[in-house]
């Protein structure tokens, strides 16, 4: 099958395109004959090696975390899905940007039904970080506040609809070129960044949504009320996440390191810092399903790239310019 393939960590020159075997599936994996391919910057940062300490990715590896297809064959003992089936998944162990996938039964659902593919392959890393940050663990109540950085990326996007969803009021930070986007998802406070400093006007909040830099961490910690929660997607990671995924005590000790300054300042607030890695789940993705199919989530596609061109399409993420989500056409449907 045709894929892109990194063979050593590094720069966008390690990336290629080339031929790999058909994955064989295991008793519990479901075939995925890959329609479109969402592109995010975690792709990127894989491919840097920034997450090569606790991943485990084996090299050669196929990039790539968000797929929708068609199932064309089940392993021994899947029992929710059959071939013919639309579906898609965000699938942890990668493999993407490619013809064919092998994922996890228990990472898979089935499409909603008014989304096209590329629109469906926007949702599922997206979708379950919002989740995982807002109902899993942040759980904010009706009325409580909520910003959510980056509003018009992908998560942004996302987490927008699923706050207000939540009965929270939200605020968010954008540049002037997406503040009707925004708006129009739903944000009741848009912090235009070019213009103003989301610390120097928000205060009391609940809940901070982080994927921005670490400048941009540090000044979340003054808009939270005592007792508040920032959750940072774009790390530092902290101990209570290594644990997590099962990693050695050395690296326990290493992540809590990364992670003891922003969680010291936190505890000077009467805060609290978490850092959070999306993991797959088909069942919080069928919620979520749920939720597009009723009209409470909207995906937002800002370009859809074709397959051969997916180099450029990391790129076109990696700059930071992107409303919503990035699609590779892997195959008409």
């Amino acid at each position: 099958m045709r894929a892109f393939i990194l063979d050593r960590y590094g720069s966008a020159d390690r990336v290629r395109a080339g031929d790999m075997p058909d994955p064989e599936p295991r008793e519990d994996d479901v075939l995925i004959q890959i329609q479109a391919a969402g592109v995010n910057l975690v792709d990127s940062k894989i491919r840097n090696g920034e997450f090569k300490s606790f991943l485990r990715h084996r090299l050669p590896l196929i990039l790539g975390h968000d797929v929708a297809g068609v199932v064309v064959r089940v392993g021994s003992r899947v029992r929710r899905f059959k071939p013919g089936d639309e579906v898609y998944a965000a699938d942890g162990r990668a493999g993407a940007f490619a013809e064919f996938i092998a994922t996890k039964e228990d990472d898979v659902a089935i499409k909603p039904t008014a989304l096209t593919m590329a629109e469906a392959a926007s949702i599922p890393l997206v979708g379950l970080t919002a989740w995982q940050v807002l109902i899993e663990r942040a759980k904010p109540k009706p009325g409580q506040k909520v910003l959510i950085h980056a509003g018009s990326g992908g998560v942004g996007t996302f987490a927008i609809q699923l706050a207000k969803h939540a009965g929270a009021t939200v605020a968010t930070t954008t540049s002037t070129a997406n503040v009707d986007l925004v708006r129009n998802l739903g944000a009741d406070v848009v912090i235009d960044y070019k213009k103003e400093d989301f610390a120097d006007v928000l205060r009391d909040y609940d809940v901070v949504l982080n994927s921005l830099d670490k400048v941009t961490l540090e000044k979340s910690l003054r808009v939270l009320k005592p007792g508040g929660q920032l959750i940072s997607i774009s790390g530092p990671p902290d101990a209570a996440f290594a644990r997590s995924i099962g990693v050695s005590w050395v690296l326990r000790l290493a992540m809590g390191a990364m992670s003891r300054g922003i969680r010291a300042q936190a505890r000077r607030r009467h805060v609290h810092y978490s850092f959070l890695f999306m993991r797959a789940d088909g069942g919080q993705l069928a919620k979520i399903t749920s939720l597009i199919d009723e009209g409470v989530i909207r995906p937002v596609v800002d370009r859809v790239f074709p397959f051969a061109s997916t180099k450029d399409a990391m790129a076109y993420v990696e700059a930071g310019r992107a409303k919503g989500k990035v699609i590779i056409s892997v195959r008409e449907s």
